[in-house]
């Protein structure tokens, strides 16, 4: 199984891409994971109905088989290890982006506490045109 922590930005849909690529590759399903902690009215990196819908189509589109959960208020890190303490997970998939110094000092890092602290294989992609 490919875990990919989803997004609904552009490095979520690399990193969705990414994961089909890996599951096709493996012959194996994903478990695509798109958790928001609930702390803020609106969270921007959360799927709607509609993103939703079209991640389904994209992931129905390629014949792999998935499951797609939307875990709300949990620490998205935390879900994604979880994830990957199963055993049949074998490769976790992940959009980066870049943070300014600043950012850097300010603001924990989703990627990088999954790239320290997986027990597994750790794939960071990031959309092509950055």
């Amino acid at each position: 199984m490919i875990v990919v922590g989803y997004t609904a930005d552009r490095f979520g849909q690399a990193a969705l891409e990414h994961g089909i690529s890996e599951a096709e590759l493996r012959g194996t399903d994903l478990f695509v994971i798109n958790a928001t902690s609930g702390e803020s009215y609106v969270d921007s990196r959360f799927a709607g109905e509609e993103q939703v819908h079209d991640v389904e189509a994209r992931l129905q589109e390629c014949g792999v088989a998935y499951q797609l959960t939307q875990p709300v208020g949990v620490d998205a890190a935390d879900e994604l290890l979880s994830a990957m303490e199963r055993d049949d997970a074998q490769l976790l998939v992940v959009g980066i982006r870049h943070r300014s110094p600043v950012g850097k000092l300010l603001l924990g890092s989703v990627a990088q506490k999954l790239i320290l602290e997986c027990p597994k294989p750790v794939l960071a992609v990031k959309p092509a045109e950055e």
